[in-house]
């Protein structure tokens, strides 16, 4: 068996989402699938801001000093 240390391919969940037929949705599961992805929209922002802090704290850190 051949050790593959490549990383895992993520996929494109956007692409897979977006490709997939809505008619046979009822309204009430559209409400439910909107709230869903709107839920989940958040917490890839909140992780945004957690990982855009987290690089400016790495950048200060590691900032050449002047003098």
């Amino acid at each position: 068996m051949e050790n593959d240390d490549r990383p895992i391919r993520r996929g494109d969940a956007a692409s897979l989402l977006s490709a997939e037929s809505l008619d046979s949705y009822s309204l009430a599961e559209l409400d439910a699938r909107v709230a869903s992805l709107e839920d989940e929209i958040a917490r890839v922002r909140a992780h945004k801001a957690k990982a855009s802090a987290h690089r400016a704290a790495a950048d200060a850190f590691f900032k050449p000093r002047g003098g």
